[in-house]
């Protein structure tokens, strides 16, 4: 059963379509919104491994011809090289302002060629095929594309929305273990944010739904889609609500740039980390319960994902320069950086009013907790 989410932004609306065998379905899905039967995939070399060969023949079944573009896969990719070769690739295959480009991959192929989308000859539409979980529930639906650059991630893009995205449930059987968690981290983060009845969802049917249970995934990424549809549909550029979907956002992006936008960390888990620290942050600021940052550790736990700084290898710069990789955060307003907090679970809201010091003295006891040197004395 396929089910649809409709994203409702007037003239820009599309529907996210949800379900087992999409990949396969894609001429049907995709034939309506072509003017010529052709397409360009831009994918990565392991997607296309995996799923490219389904997708023409997919494709071919709808009478629609493609060629296609393998970039590297990984993070390192979604940079100003890959970026450029994608566009000029774009343009070599005579990519036309009514064609569309299809992005079949993660989030940095979505990113990447989303924002190629945007940029090509002033605007070409493109269709999101995520292949992982953290693509289907986040990256794939509200229309944010970009680049990472040397001074932090997503800083250079555009919003821009997909013509339609097609969540294939059944590629999420091809993941790792570890890549699956890494996107159940904004699974849980629609939860924590907005929706305390979901989270006791996830208490309850996160387990089996990371065993493989095609049902429970399907409505997971439904009901998280269905979330974000609904803030993107009230503040699509993120002028206000759309902020909410930034929990644990701000300490993950800093988490990532120091450790290189590696495979340390991935974005998943950098999200979970930093929902876990947002919450602790929250009870030291008296917002919520002591317990509501515990049930979050215990939920992320049960799940055998990362929760805390000592989880992640590898070395990790000091409280202070964390900060400062804090303060280069898209978030970032005059001068002051912007926090995802929460009341309790399911109660987020974004402030500026955060003490530099506490959010420092809680990265510290973390960092401590792994084993880092303590604190130095402040003057």
């Amino acid at each position: 059963m396929t089910e649809t989410v409709r994203v409702e932004l007037g003239a820009r609306s599309y529907d996210v379509r949800i379900g087992a065998g999409l990949i396969e379905a894609a001429g049907a899905e995709i034939a309506p919104l072509l003017a010529r039967p052709r397409v360009a995939v831009v994918t990565d070399e392991t997607v296309a491994g995996l799923h490219l060969d389904r997708l023409r023949q997919g494709l071919s079944r709808g009478g629609i011809e493609s060629v296609a573009l393998a970039l590297p896969p990984g993070e390192a990719t979604k940079g100003w090289p890959e970026f450029t070769r994608c566009v000029e690739w774009l343009l070599e295959q005579k990519v036309e302002r009514r064609d569309i480009v299809v992005a079949l991959g993660g989030g940095v192929i979505g990113d990447l060629a989303g924002f190629a989308a945007a940029v090509l000859r002033r605007g070409v539409r493109f269709v999101q095929i995520p292949t992982t979980l953290l693509a289907q529930v986040d990256s794939s639906v509200g229309g944010k594309t970009g680049i990472n650059a040397p001074q932090g991630k997503n800083l250079v893009g555009a919003f821009y929305q997909p013509a339609l995205v097609l969540a294939d449930i059944g590629a999420l059987g091809t993941l790792p273990a570890r890549d699956f968690l890494a996107g159940y981290g904004e699974v849980v983060k629609c939860g924590l944010l907005g929706d305390a009845a979901f989270f006791e969802w996830l208490e309850a049917n996160g387990p089996a739904m990371a065993a493989g249970d095609a049902g429970l995934r399907t409505e997971a990424v439904r009901r998280s889609v269905r979330m974000k549809a609904d803030i993107v549909a009230r503040d699509e550029t993120e002028q206000g609500d759309r902020a909410l979907l930034n929990l644990g956002h701000t300490f993950c992006h800093a988490l990532e740039a120091a450790t290189g936008y590696s495979g340390r960390l991935l974005h998943g888990e950098g999200v979970a980390i930093g929902c876990a620290l947002a919450f602790e942050t929250s009870a030291r600021m008296g917002l919520c319960a002591q317990e509501e940052p515990s049930r979050v550790r215990a939920h992320l736990r049960a799940m055998g994902m990362k929760t805390d700084l000592a989880d992640i290898p590898g070395a990790l710069p000091d409280a202070d320069a964390l900060l400062d990789l804090m303060a280069q955060d898209k978030k970032v307003m005059d001068g002051r950086l912007r926090f995802v907090l929460a009341r309790g679970i399911g109660r987020a809201f974004v402030t500026s009013d955060v003490d530099r010091a506490l959010v420092r003295d809680v990265l510290q006891e973390a960092l401590v907790a792994r084993g880092a040197t303590p604190p130095a004395p402040r003057p």
